[in-house]
């Protein structure tokens, strides 16, 4: 159902605004780069602020702007044909994430950083398929209803391919610490 932005008690620049954020980590999974990223969050709302009608619930609403902004992406895919450009650069929301936060244990933000770290480089490796999926369940919340009308396949299908994203997530980082930690064997030498 949608309705006239007036109807809602935000303006549509506020109500668009509180998803800035996670747009930009969507876009930035499927790009992997951040001045693309950029780009397509700017492109999802001019295309967002212009329409004369939007949905009126917020999970419609959020729904509906991720939907723009894969649409928008899968378009600037079709006209490039050239691919997607990779880049590894870790997010500042991170920093302003640890320093809002008072009296952390250090050692537990270490963890954090290590862990968040190690996540998006395993997401690089991934498939945009497996990518995308995790991105939009486990990083955006979505529901795996919504993230089946957002991705325009079956509900069994996100969830199938969830599963095999997380397996392959899981695969990529044990092989990495696998390679920083190898295993050797020491034998007595008598």
């Amino acid at each position: 159902m949608t309705a006239d932005c007036s109807s809602n008690n935000l303006p549509k620049r506020q109500r668009v605004e509180a998803y800035l954020d996670r747009l930009f980590g969507y876009a930035f999974s499927l790009t992997k780069d951040r001045d693309s990223a950029q780009d397509l969050v700017q492109s999802c709302v001019l295309k967002s602020l212009s329409a004369e009608r939007v949905p009126v619930d917020e999970p419609a609403y959020r729904a509906w702007l991720f939907k723009i902004l894969r649409n928008t992406f899968c378009d600037e895919l079709r006209r490039q044909r050239n691919g997607i450009v990779a880049y590894d650069e870790l997010d500042e929301n991170e920093d302003a994430d640890r320093n809002n936060t008072c009296e952390l244990d250090v050692s537990s933000v270490d963890q954090k950083l290590i862990n968040t770290l190690a996540v998006r480089k395993g997401l690089t490796q991934m498939s945009l398929e497996h990518r995308e999926v995790l991105v939009v369940i486990d990083l955006a919340g979505f529901s795996y209803k919504e993230a089946a009308c957002l991705l325009q396949v079956p509900v069994g299908t996100v969830m199938s391919r969830l599963s095999r994203a997380r397996k392959s997530l899981l695969q990529v980082l044990t092989k990495r610490q696998a390679r920083r930690f190898p295993l050797r064997i020491v034998g007595s030498g008598r």
